[in-house]
């Protein structure tokens, strides 16, 4: 790999264009030649993939054969960074990441012990609570009909392993819970008030460089819509608990936090990847995508908690056009 020229392969890319060109401002900024390269599932009705400079098809990410088609991917076109952005690409990428390692490619996930931690909401919640970051109180399903009365009613319910806002529900009292869910879910207490993303960094070497929280003013479809960046001490408090609390964890990683009046913010989920909000950390001065080029390249890691506060980010919809 060159110190001035550089091919990240960004992965289950699909509307992730902001985060493309987060890594293009990023590879100006150093002065490298970036050459981006995107994978999808359909890459031809995938924006991210349009703008990229080639487009790559990949299976599913359940699929047994994903980890080892990134694989060729990689070898057939000297990949330096492989960037997954989606959470089922994690556990597969994790598993095979001394294949990736020995193809010359720095994979962009933490290892699989970490990834079993953070995609299990119930495991989240045991080993927070038990490293003392605050979480809602959680139980299973047998756990919830053995003592329904450990969690205040009404309750929050979720899949263990879902994303994207996908699957949420909230139930008034026991009775109206159903007998059976078609995948595993967490019970909690209905945590009311406002939600924070805090986008955190931590270097190659295992420390917390970056913590960068923003207010979810509006969400749509699990992702930030409208977002304001604001320092929190008590968020950075949580965020260095988290930290603390996986060892292992590397790299960019999110992780949301609901608060009321009086219990203040609990974390009721982590994302070990790039999150959907991520440009308006980079638009704050956050720029975890140049640090990572800068890690991944050999160039000493520019990390800083410098970002700009108040920093406001309203979405809106655009299109790509292909003729």
């Amino acid at each position: 790999m060159s110190q001035n020229s550089m091919r990240i392969l960004v992965c289950s890319a699909g509307r992730r264009v902001g985060l493309i060109q987060c890594f293009r401002s990023a590879a100006e900024q150093l002065n490298i030649d970036l050459k981006v390269y995107a994978s999808d599932l359909v890459p031809d009705e995938a924006a991210a993939c349009a703008i990229a400079d080639v487009a790559l098809r990949m299976p599913r990410s359940d699929a047994p054969e994903y980890a080892a088609a990134v694989l060729q991917a990689v070898k057939e076109n000297a990949i330096d960074l492989v960037v997954p952005t989606i959470d089922p690409d994690l556990k597969p990428l994790a598993l095979a990441h001394e294949e990736f390692a020995r193809a010359g490619a720095r994979l962009h996930v933490s290892p699989a012990h970490v990834i079993d931690i953070v995609r299990d909401k119930g495991l989240t919640a045991e080993v927070l609570a038990a490293a003392g970051v605050p979480v809602p109180s959680t139980l299973s399903l047998d756990e919830l009909r053995a003592t329904p009365d450990r969690l205040n009613w009404p309750v929050f319910a979720k899949p263990s392993g879902g994303s994207a806002s996908r699957g949420l529900q909230v139930f008034d009292r026991m009775e109206d819970v159903p007998t059976e869910f078609p995948e595993p879910m967490i019970f909690q207490n209905l945590v009311r008030g406002p939600e924070f993303t805090v986008n955190i960094f931590v270097d190659a070497d295992g420390v917390l460089r970056t913590v960068i929280p923003h207010l979810r003013k509006s969400i749509r479809a699990g992702e930030v819509e409208k977002g304001v960046t604001r320092r929190r001490q008590d968020l950075r408090d949580i965020a260095e608990g988290i930290v603390s609390a996986l060892p292992d964890l590397r790299g960019v990683a999110c992780f949301q936090t609901l608060e009321d009046g009086v219990h203040g913010p609990c974390v009721i989920e982590i994302n070990a990847r790039f999150g959907g909000g991520y440009p308006l950390a980079d638009h704050a001065g956050a720029t975890f995508a140049q640090w990572l080029l800068e890690e991944t390249i050999g160039r000493p890691c520019t990390a800083h908690d410098d970002w700009r506060e108040g920093v406001r980010m309203m979405r809106y919809d655009s299109a790509v056009y292909v003729d």
